[in-house]
């Protein structure tokens, strides 16, 4: 498949990347069953990214749904013991079908390592055995249930951060929407959001500029809308659709060359009209899903090195952050 030019070129590594996935011959993931596109994604996963480093805390635990299921969640910590302290909450990517825990190991692992803070990764049910809003409301349910600092917990949260990307970055926003409108235990003190799907009712430049050939397309983006059955007009799966007064502060990350770019520009436009402290990074000839591509776009490491050093930074600067 042929890669039309982009307003900027792709970086060299990626452009290697994204020809060689493109001339590749596999099947797609949009033309599988469920059940072959998720083996296919972990191993695909397995071939991008790098392999998982361990943090000396893994452990899984479980928070209670409203509907009584148990929502698994992954603690990923560089400390064995950590006084109270700001806990990070981290929502996977995978167009609310495909990714999980397990893939995502390896970028929870470095965001804990870079941010020195515990991190707990929600493994939220998944369409299309759970459509929406069941993956939301898993996800607004598990931060709750980590903000009351349950006695299973290790680690003691004074306030939460919520990092996502890609639909997990919408999740990261409409739990911090849910929390802002009904607060948990303790405040959300930030938010950091990478490539989100923010606002699907909306047909943005970038769908159309890179709608084929850069990975993330057009055809697997119509079968994840099959699958998870979105209502774009709800803000648990469009978080646009809320009023954005009142969020806590913002880091939003976006990829130049991703149908998903101008969401996350217009959310981070929308914040700070909103009075939000908002700071956008865009990685400038990245494709989407950087963040879980560092083996094969070695360019990606730094990336999102880069990204996670400022949103340091940026806590660092808020007055209760720490």
């Amino acid at each position: 498949m042929s890669v039309p030019p982009p307003s900027r070129p792709l970086r060299p590594d990626v452009a290697a990347f994204v020809e060689r996935m493109n001339g590749s011959g596999r099947p797609q993931l949009h033309s599988m069953d469920v059940d072959t596109a998720r083996r296919a994604a972990r191993l695909l996963a397995r071939e991008a990214d790098l392999p998982y480093d361990p943090t000396p805390v893994d452990e899984v635990y479980h928070a209670p749904a409203p509907d009584g299921a148990q929502i698994p969640v992954r603690l990923f910590d560089t400390a064995i013991s950590r006084p109270a302290g700001p806990v990070v909450v981290y929502f996977h990517g995978g167009g609310w079908t495909l990714g999980d825990v397990d893939i995502y190991a390896s970028p929870c692992a470095e965001i804990a390592r870079a941010l020195d803070l515990p991190l707990l990764s929600v493994e939220y049910r998944r369409a299309p055995e759970h459509k929406s809003p069941i993956g939301p409301r898993d996800c607004e349910a598990a931060a709750r249930w980590i903000a009351t600092g349950p006695e299973e917990l290790p680690v003691k949260p004074t306030s939460l951060i919520l990092i996502g990307d890609s639909c997990g970055g919408a999740y990261a926003i409409s739990t911090a929407i849910a929390l802002r409108d009904a607060p948990a235990a303790v405040p959300v003190a930030a938010q950091l959001v990478f490539y989100p799907s923010a606002d699907i009712a909306r047909r943005y430049d970038s769908f159309r500029d890179f709608a084929t050939g850069y990975l993330l397309d057009k055809h697997i983006m119509r079968w994840f809308a099959e699958q998870f059955e979105p209502d774009d007009q709800d803000f648990r799966a469009s978080p646009m659709a809320a009023d954005l007064t009142g969020l806590p502060p913002a880091m939003v990350v976006t990829a130049e060359c991703d149908p998903l770019r101008d969401q996350g520009r217009a959310y981070a436009e929308a914040l700070s009209t909103a009075g939000v402290p908002t700071v956008h990074h865009e990685a400038e000839g990245m494709v989407h899903a950087f963040l879980s591509m560092r083996r094969a776009i070695p360019s990606a490491r730094q990336e999102l090195a880069q990204c996670l050093a400022d949103f340091r930074r940026f806590l660092d600067a808020l007055p209760k952050a720490g």
